[in-house]
């Protein structure tokens, strides 16, 4: 029965890309990179800051305490990222730091897996047990390309497939692999004796986000806040009771010297319901610290309340933007047909202010903002989601929600006509209706006037604001079971 669970193991190590290994020496110790061996000390650490930017990067500062001999000590630090940038790492004597001097630093990351293993026992016996229970044993000829290809004792070549394969013997862990990526200093103490010592370096595969929860009153005119700072966790290795740092803005970063892709897979994990976070202004950016030291898990997403607010005054308000959107003059137009596009739909619009008089009395740090608000019943209903941009005190806040129902928008060319060869005049008629029972809205309708940059308004039935170079914009109440009609008429005059 042992036998049997031990091969079940196997098999399932196998399949993760691993191996079962029955090494002569438990605990193999690397050499140096000269070749002489290292004793490894154990060094617990004393503390670790990861400080998080929400490009997709982490620094790193890691300290530990060695015992070091007088005249040359190699240290090595375990559990460090395996996503490190490894031109980033930097070390230093917290106790001495006249009297320790950095000689050499290596990064070793020959790490124990399938190909390494397969490699390093090229020309050497092992021993392959199938999924049948077959069992061959031979000289490694290649491991490469998912193929085991052993020879014989009597001179046969054998080519097993590794998918097939429960179990795969080597005589001992070869030296030079290491279990976990491993930095490696050779120092110069002056002294001796124990000393803390702190490494300091950037990863990749750690990032954060912000995520909000709004709740929208039934009258339309307040809202609550519940915000979480979203920590994800890919850079390979666990950082035990670590203080978290989370930088809000836009840092300038080389992004490109990181091949690989990092994939977030994790569980959920919430903290306490009271804010947890601080926030502080720090050089350009924002700031925020968790105020406890918190494990973060290798694979593992995790949230913690900053910001929750209730009460914060809100509008919501409609847009019908029958024209679509405008890029910019790229010369005169004179196609007729040009801003026909046939819209209809009124989009849902919500805002409100992050300033302490009248607002959220916050910053928001960039993230996802979902939108409820409770049915009569008093159960929430999403009614939108969408993302904001990094926000400081004092802004407001325009989220899309969404396309209105009963709320439609009609935008017609009524006349187009050639003053000259170089003035045209033409007529738009907007017509917005309302199909709600009892409510009367009001409608902002952006007006894009993209035919050339030199344009008048000759006559308009409703008043308009120029909100900037090339755009006018109604805004209009429209009555329940009602419909307002706006009509304009612009000219444009094109260079000659």
């Amino acid at each position: 029965m042992k036998k049997g669970i031990v091969m079940f193991l196997s098999l399932v190590v196998l399949a993760m890309g691993g191996l079962n290994l029955q090494a002569q020496d438990s605990t193999p110790v690397p050499p140096t990179p000269e070749g002489e061996p290292v004793t490894l000390q154990p060094a617990p650490a004393d503390g670790v800051s990861i400080t998080i930017y929400n490009q997709g990067s982490a620094l790193v500062q890691d300290r530990r305490t060695f015992t070091l001999a007088s005249g040359e000590s190699t240290v090595d630090f375990t559990d460090v990222a395996s996503t490190i940038d490894g031109t980033s790492v930097s070390i230093k004597s917290i106790t001495d730091p006249n009297g320790t001097q950095v000689l050499e630093q290596n990064y070793v990351y020959d790490l124990v897996d399938t190909s390494a293993l397969l490699m390093r026992y090229i020309d050497q016996s092992i021993t392959v047990t199938m999924s049948d229970g077959t069992v061959y044993a031979g000289i490694l000829l290649s491991g490469a390309y998912g193929d085991i290809i052993l020879r014989q004792e009597d001179g046969q070549v054998v080519v097993l497939h590794s998918v097939d394969a429960r179990d795969v013997r080597f005589p001992s862990l070869p030296s030079g692999l290491i279990t976990r990526p491993t930095l490696r200093w050779l120092l110069n103490s002056m002294t001796g004796g124990e000393q803390q010592m702190e490494l300091r370096y950037l990863a990749y595969g750690m990032s954060w986000t912000a995520d909000y929860n709004v709740t929208l009153a039934r009258d339309n005119k307040s809202l609550d806040v519940n915000g979480w700072v979203t920590v994800t966790n890919t850079s390979g290795t666990t950082y035990t009771d670590a203080q978290i740092k989370l930088v809000a803005g836009d840092v300038n970063r080389i992004v490109d010297q990181y091949p690989g892709e990092m994939y977030a897979d994790g569980m959920v994990m919430r903290a306490a319901a009271a804010p947890q976070v601080e926030q502080r202004e720090f050089f350009e950016y924002q700031l925020y610290e968790v105020a406890r030291r918190v494990t973060l898990g290798n694979n593992q997403t995790k949230q913690v309340e900053f910001v929750t607010r209730a009460g914060v005054p809100a509008n919501t308000f409609y847009v019908y933007e029958g024209g679509g959107l405008f890029y910019g003059y790229g010369g005169p137009i004179y196609d007729q047909t040009y801003g026909n596009f046939g819209i209809t739909t009124v989009g849902t619009y919500l805002e409100f202010s992050t300033a302490a008089d009248g607002g959220l009395d916050a910053d928001l740090p960039a993230g996802r903002i979902r939108v409820y608000q409770q049915d009569t019943d008093g159960s929430a209903l999403l009614i939108g989601e969408n993302t904001i941009n990094h926000t400081p005190k004092g802004e407001k806040v325009e989220l899309y929600l969404g396309n209105a129902f009963d709320l439609v928008g009609e935008r017609t060319q009524k006349a187009f006509q050639f003053i000259s060869s170089t003035v045209v005049q033409e007529t738009y008629e907007i017509r917005i209706r309302n199909r709600k029972d009892t409510d009367t809205v009001e409608v902002r309708v952006p007006e894009h006037l993209y035919r050339w940059s030199n344009w008048q308004i000759l006559n308009s039935s409703h008043e308009y604001t120029q909100t900037d170079s090339s755009s006018i914009e109604y805004r209009v109440q429209v009555p329940p079971q009602g419909e307002t009609v706006i009509t304009y008429t612009v000219q444009y005059s094109f260079p000659k």
